[in-house]
């Protein structure tokens, strides 16, 4: 897909921050920019109810109150955007901005231990540190601000996804691509209730789920968000990016046990669960948690952890609650250790909804297959049905080694990768949500097919859409197969000649100078 020559305004500013970086490795630079771009969005938000308090004489603007009851963060003077600005080309700014994330902790206890104070480091050029508070603090930036509220998390996500695409493998840990993230929310429609991520990295599955409920006209108080990080790094960056969308992370907890053997939140029943947890995960601690009360549906293998968090997930789901998960494309049809038997167990309890089969190259740190599981616990329609999508083929390469999803949603749509408007993202949540409702659906060859459980027995209860759904058409060109036929014969006597003609050339050449083949 072609790109505007100009990029996008997140495009332009990533590009111009990575510059600055030098020496630094991206996984510790990563922290040094979006603790900035967190800072000056409080320091925005805090300016403007600032303003206002100070047009009315009855208020006072250095009232922290005020600013909790508005739900802003209280920024204290020394850490005002404007008092960091005036010292960017000061030697001592790294321990100016370190002060004033401290400062910041102490006033808002929401975010103590959680702002970077990485500052002052002896290997970050304080130069370079005063030119990228330039670059924040610029004109476009400002204007850029005035044209949109979100303009501060759409670039905190958006250096989010570069930052993971810089640190390859690393990266991919605490970020899911945004496509994906997006069909997931898109399918199961988290409109009012609890969203449980039980391994939430930095936060984008809330984040989308966000944006889905506003986008519905709907307020962010409809549904509150739990989640549980054992990486206190990548938990850190979870807490910016949901203050940041105003998205209270209260229940987003941080363990270094993580959520098989310490989970943060036992009596949780959600409504929807969205998870991308790590493919394949071994030594997850099933010899602790052999008799666990989670493994309803069979013991989870030692050496891969994909049905232990699938039947965590089904264990905090309520009785109407439905989830997507992310998992390696092996679940689908593994026989190791007992895992083909857990899977008919969640078929033959009617909990697996619909099956859908990635492209590859959709990550940054796994080229591992992917597919989405989405399980329901009351189905409503298509009882003892599974919808399998395969998806495989659909994407584009955004650049040489990374694909992704069309989305209508995108500001650029051209080429062939929309269809009457639709994306690839619009496409496939469409057809689920057309299967469910009854509505304009139909079994298509190579994409889509609606299955039965007897069908299923007969291919011992593996899950691979292609067994289903087939492989598609060829397009017929109106060419009968003898005429192809005479067509690549004809070709194929032309190459031949032009080859003896090419050999007999070289042979004369050859004789000139006295060389005999």
């Amino acid at each position: 897909m072609a790109k505007k020559d100009n990029g996008s305004f997140e495009q332009k500013l990533f590009k111009a921050a990575d510059k600055l970086r030098k020496n630094i490795d991206a996984a510790e630079y990563k922290h040094v920019v979006l603790g900035l771009v967190f800072l000056k969005y409080i320091s925005e938000s805090f300016s403007e109810l600032y303003h206002k308090l100070e047009a009315d004489e009855w208020s006072d603007p250095e009232d922290r109150d005020e600013y909790i009851a508005e739900n802003v963060f209280f920024v204290p003077k020394g850490a005002r955007w404007s008092h960091i600005h005036s010292q960017a080309k000061l030697p001592t700014i790294g321990q100016s901005i370190d002060e004033a994330m401290e400062a910041i902790e102490k006033e808002n206890k929401e975010l103590k231990n959680v702002l970077p104070q990485v500052y002052g480091k002896a290997n970050l050029d304080k130069t370079s540190l005063g030119e990228l508070i330039d670059l924040i603090s610029n004109t476009e930036l400002q204007v850029e601000n005035k044209n949109s509220k979100d303009l501060f998390g759409r670039v905190y996500e958006y250096f989010l996804g570069e930052f993971a695409n810089a640190e390859g493998k690393k990266g991919g840990q605490f970020y899911t691509p945004k496509a994906i993230v997006k069909l997931m929310v898109e399918m199961i429609e988290p409109y009012k209730g609890r969203v449980y991520d039980p391994a939430s990295g930095s936060g984008g599955m809330f984040v989308m789920s966000e944006k889905f409920v506003t986008a519905h006209g709907r307020s962010i108080k409809d549904i509150t968000v739990y989640g549980q990080e054992s990486n206190q790094t990548t938990w850190k960056l979870s807490k910016m990016n949901l203050a940041i969308r105003n998205i209270n992370s209260k229940f987003v907890a941080w363990n270094t046990e993580g959520s098989f053997l310490k989970d943060a939140h036992p009596d949780l029943k959600a409504d929807y669960i969205l998870a991308n947890p790590p493919f394949n995960q071994k030594e997850w601690g099933v010899d602790i948690l052999q008799d666990d009360g989670r493994w309803k549906y069979g013991t989870p293998p030692n050496g891969n952890a994909n049905f232990g968090w699938i039947q965590h997930m089904l264990y905090h789901l309520s009785p109407r609650g439905v989830m997507a998960t992310v998992l390696a494309n092996g679940s689908l049809s593994s026989n190791a250790s007992g895992e083909s038997d857990i899977r008919r167990n969640l078929v033959e309890n009617d909990l697996v909804e619909c099956i859908v089969a990635l492209p590859k190259q959709l990550f940054y740190n796994t080229g591992i297959p992917a597919c989405i599981w989405l399980l329901r616990r009351e189905k409503n329609s298509h009882s003892k049905q599974v919808l399998f999508i395969d998806a495989s083929e659909m994407g584009y390469m955004e650049d040489r080694v990374h694909r992704k999803l069309s989305d209508a949603d995108d500001e650029e749509k051209q080429g062939d990768f929309y269809e009457n408007g639709w994306g690839d993202i619009q496409k496939i949540a469409e057809t689920y949500h057309n299967w469910r409702k009854n509505e304009n659906y139909a079994d298509i060859k190579g994409f889509c097919k609606s299955t039965t459980q007897e069908e299923l027995q007969k291919h011992a209860y593996i899950l691979t859409p292609v067994r289903y759904v087939g492989m598609p058409d060829e397009e017929d060109d109106g060419i009968s197969f003898n005429d192809k036929i005479k067509s690549l014969t004809s070709t194929l006597k032309k190459q031949m000649e032009k080859e003896e003609e090419l050999n007999k050339e070289i042979t004369s050449q050859l004789d000139k100078i006295g060389i005999t083949l």
